[in-house]
């Protein structure tokens, strides 16, 4: 979980504040995650400091290839996750066919471990996907999303005291440690005016770096978490059943109530949806929004009022006009939030509009937080974002 908040909080950094974009960023990931991926099969034996650097690049690189379907190609959060849940299932399935278990703990060979890090790697990806789903698409937010998923591996932790197979538990609590990482942090970083605890993206990372140097020291000290021997794990394996009827139950439950949850909340939105186009509709003489700007009408965006994220644009752009570099550095921080809570309830009314909007915000945020900023450049894309926006909203 430490490590999907770090990974993630990396993987901005070399996106935006180094201005390496999408693919530059993956494309340095990706190198560093084959050596860490090098020396931890050279190693004969389990090592802590290897082990966790592996799993914090798979954690950064896994979220990487969600971030380049969905912003790169334009793919949707949905088919993402059904495509990461089917390749994962694929992944598990030929996994079992081939070693007869699915146990971390048999892990000593090299083919199971090549299984092990290419499923973790697609588990990376499906959590980003889930939960960035949960979370924007339809608009749970980070910290609802944060609960649900902490009673999802709260609800499994009980299961598997009464009875449920240890592997079968150990992998779905492993897969939710993503959207958990990842909404724990952000309720971390996020402004108080966004419903966090203001603690900045710098803060929470050093705390969870603090976090996982602390544990990985603990764990090479102690050797807490080195695992018993093959022999010791064949019998432990041998006095475990139901795992095949335990996972069809499971999976079958966890679709049922994922799928009903979705529609449901899909429903709600574009219910939503449907009543503000009504209301506005309705106003006598008009048949879209109208709004002033000084004296002359313009019509309002076919995503409704936009005024909110004008007001922190031009906030930016007056604070940066007077010299406060890292004052506008942080309000533009409140563009990003505000933009991603309402995405839920903006995309649905016209998402070639939205993306259009949402690919200038990334231009100013990239110009915003470069390391060595240029203010004829932030301007630039500050100006071209008020434009894309609109005039500015009072309604007449």
């Amino acid at each position: 979980m430490l490590c999907t908040t770090v990974g993630e909080s990396a993987a901005d950094f070399l996106n935006v504040n180094l201005n390496l974009g999408l693919t530059g960023t993956s494309v340095v990931t990706g190198v560093l995650l084959v050596t860490a991926l090098i020396f931890q099969f050279r190693a004969n034996r389990y090592i802590p400091s290897r082990y966790w650097l592996a799993v914090a690049l798979v954690s950064v690189f896994g979220t990487l290839v969600t971030d380049n379907l969905t912003d790169s190609i334009g793919l949707p959060l949905e088919a993402s996750t059904l495509i990461f849940g089917v390749l994962l299932a694929l992944a598990f399935l030929v996994w079992y066919l081939i070693e007869k278990t699915l146990s971390i703990h048999s892990i000593f060979t090299r083919r199971r471990e090549a299984f092990y890090w290419l499923t973790i790697l697609v588990t990376f990806a499906l959590g980003t996907a889930t939960g960035d789903l949960m979370a924007e698409v339809l608009g749970l937010g980070y910290l609802a999303t944060g609960i649900i998923v902490v009673s999802l591996i709260a609800i499994i932790a009980v299961a598997w005291r009464f009875g449920l197979n240890s592997v079968l538990s150990f992998w779905i609590i492993y897969i939710m440690t993503r959207p958990l990482g990842a909404s724990i942090g952000d309720y971390l970083s996020q402004s108080p005016s966004q419903g966090g605890l203001g603690l900045g993206a710098t803060v929470t990372s050093l705390i969870f770096v603090v976090g996982i140097l602390g544990i990985v020291t603990y764990f090479s000290v102690t050797k807490a978490d080195v695992i018993p021997s093959a022999s010791a794990v064949d019998t432990d394996e041998a006095m475990e059943r139901g795992g095949l009827w335990q996972t069809v139950v499971v999976v079958a439950l966890v679709l049922i109530a994922a799928g009903t949850g979705y529609f449901l909340r899909k429903s709600s939105l574009q219910e939503d949806t449907s009543n503000s186009a009504a209301a506005v509709q309705s106003i006598p003489g008009a048949s879209q929004p109208v709004i002033s700007s000084g004296s002359q009408p313009a019509q309002l965006s076919s995503l409704g009022d936009l005024s909110e994220f004008r007001k922190i644009t031009q906030d930016t752009l007056d604070l940066l006009n007077a010299g406060n570099q890292s004052g506008a550095t942080a309000r533009i921080g409140d563009l990003e939030i505000a933009w991603d809570n309402a995405e839920a309830h903006l995309k649905p009314k016209d998402k070639a509009a939205w993306t259009k909007i949402d690919k200038k915000i990334d231009t100013v945020l990239r110009a915003l937080r470069a390391t060595s900023p240029n203010s004829n450049s932030e301007r630039a894309a500050l100006t071209a974002l008020l434009t894309t926006l609109g005039p500015s909203d009072s309604h007449s």
